[in-house]
């Protein structure tokens, strides 16, 4: 299974993140694209290399048009909903202002509808946090974990003032997470920063061995004396052993059918690895719909909120399941000026089956004037046999 190893030994933003994952692989030209198709007006995408005490680092900036706006939940969501971002990297961008929200409310006595978002809601960091999910999701990581994340020390001024560091609104969105870097001068964690990681590692930290892969090194904006003010992401390749998983279900015949979708996606996004929906007949004869999730057990409660959110169930079923899996992995491969990813599993003994990326296909397809299952046929003949 490929994963994502957060080390955030000098702390984390939304721009260090987007840095980090175009030094890991993602090319610049995707974010370019990304943005460009976000439907938030003209912004210019930045993508350099630079040092950070001797470590070369991506950086990320955005070239913003001026703007005033204080948003609110709803006015973030709607963007979120209407951009190009694939349906599961929406839904994390909503659970991680939806996170930000929950601790901006908590501080300040007021509800996650009434919060003005202020640094948080400007444009870079719409593009920071939208991004970032969507990016993960292009790169195909399948897991996410943690190191504890550096706070750094000090005092910080912020829309509401001078506050010290971590500003509270930080320290509430890492509730549960481990945390350090007491001993680092200045702010060196964001609430964006720290949104994207609670959201898609939930604090997870690793247990037992792994395969380093690649390191990507994404660059913050100032260079202090004291640290290489960076993010290091890290893919690995997790160890193929049973997994201790739970099995999450519910029965429910007051969800409309269309509405499904939405809650597979709710679900995926707050750690369950697999989500399937199944029609039954309940009681009295009535049509209805199981639908059943795969997660760990460290999700179980960021799971269990999604289906009580998600659905009208008022009660779900939980218990243990191992998960034997075979080793996986991910190949790219360069076909009529195209590049197609092909993901690959390894059987007892050494073989190994691929199985080229359907959206990678479909995309591919329409530049080369075939249908999908055309390009397939040719890939599985020319590209990827054996």
């Amino acid at each position: 299974m490929r994963g994502l190893l957060f080390d955030p030994f000098a702390g984390i933003s939304g721009d260090m993140t987007l840095g980090a994952l175009i030094d890991l692989g993602l090319p610049a030209d995707w974010l370019t694209e990304f943005v460009s198709g976000l439907g938030v007006g003209t912004i210019g995408v930045r993508v350099g290399r630079t040092m950070r005490s001797g470590i070369a680092c991506t950086r990320v900036d955005f070239d913003l048009p001026q703007e005033h706006a204080h948003r609110h939940l709803r006015d973030v969501e709607r963007i979120i909903d209407t951009s190009n971002a694939p349906a599961l990297a929406k839904e994390r961008a909503r659970l991680a202002f939806r996170r930000i929200a929950k601790a901006e409310a908590r501080i300040h006595g007021t509800t996650i509808e009434k919060v003005h978002f202020h640094e948080v809601g400007a444009l870079d960091a719409i593009l920071d946090i939208v991004g970032s999910m969507a990016a993960v999701e292009s790169l195909g990581f399948e897991a996410f974990f943690t190191r504890p994340v550096a706070l750094g020390s000090g005092w910080v001024e912020i829309d509401h003032g001078r506050f010290p560091v971590p500003a509270p609104a930080t320290l509430g969105i890492l509730d549960g997470i481990a945390v350090t870097g007491a001993d680092l001068s200045g702010e060196c964690t964001t609430p964006t920063g720290a949104a994207i990681l609670a959201v898609l590692t939930g604090g997870a930290q690793l247990a037992g061995s792994f395969i380093p892969r690649r390191m990507g090194f994404g660059a913050g904006s100032r260079d202090p004396k004291d640290r290489p003010n960076c993010l290091r992401l890290v893919e690995i390749e997790l160890a193929v052993e049973p997994e201790a998983l739970l099995l999450m279900q519910t029965d429910v015949d007051d969800l409309p059918p269309e509405y499904a979708t939405q809650a597979q996606e709710a679900l995926l996004a707050a750690g369950a690895l697999d989500v399937v929906v199944i029609p039954i007949v309940m009681k009295k004869g009535r049509p209805g719909l199981r639908i059943e999730a795969l997660a760990p057990v460290h999700v179980l409660a960021a799971v269990s909120e999604a289906f009580f959110r998600a659905t009208p169930t008022i009660g779900l079923r939980h218990w243990p399941v191992s998960r034997p899996a075979l080793a996986r992995g991910e190949e790219v491969v360069a076909y009529r000026g195209q590049t197609i990813r092909v993901k690959t599993v390894t059987l007892p003994g050494g073989a190994r089956r691929r199985k080229p990326e359907y959206e990678d296909v479909v995309k591919a397809a329409q530049v080369l004037g075939l249908t999908a299952l055309e390009l397939r046929q040719a890939l599985e003949r020319d590209a990827i046999e054996g």
